[in-house]
């Protein structure tokens, strides 16, 4: 029973870590360089808007789901002495700590600080420069993290 729960907890991690990178990766590839280009009063104000909506019970059941499985198929994988307890741990950890853990560190705060000022003010467009060069950097890295664990948990469902 132990090692069914493993196998889906991993399979429905894997899915969802694939999700989340996608979704960090057109933010990576487009969303952001197109804002950049824009004056910091528009892309402040388009990302303080994007910021509001993203936060949507789609996302953050995929998005926090994934952490849940994740964490769910790691314990079962250690527990039952799987085979694939080193890739499915190491994936959860990746997705836990380099997508997760890095957005409440960094990605949230940012996000605060952005929705704390006028777009169209100095201190606006301040923030907005620090925040474009920090947030796209750090969702460089979820990106990275959330794709990685994608592929170690795919690759633990095929062994």
């Amino acid at each position: 029973m132990i090692e069914r729960i493993a196998t889906v907890a991993t399979t429905v991690a894997a899915i969802g870590c694939g999700l989340t990178a996608g979704v960090m990766l057109a933010f990576s590839v487009a969303v952001m360089p197109a804002l950049r280009v824009r004056p910091a009063s528009d892309g402040g104000a388009t990302m303080k808007q994007i910021n509001v909506s993203i936060v949507s019970p789609t996302f953050l059941s995929v998005f926090l789901g994934s952490a849940v499985a994740a964490g769910i198929a790691a314990t079962s994988a250690l527990v039952s002495g799987s085979d694939t307890r080193v890739w499915v741990t190491a994936g959860a950890l990746l997705y836990i700590g380099g997508c997760v853990l890095v957005t409440v560190a960094v990605n949230v705060p940012l996000n605060d600080a952005l929705a704390a000022v006028d777009p169209g003010s100095t201190a606006g467009a301040e923030v907005w420069s620090n925040y474009m060069t920090q947030w796209t950097r750090w969702n460089h890295a979820r990106t990275a993290a959330a794709g990685a664990a994608c592929v170690l948990l795919t690759l633990a469902t095929r062994l």
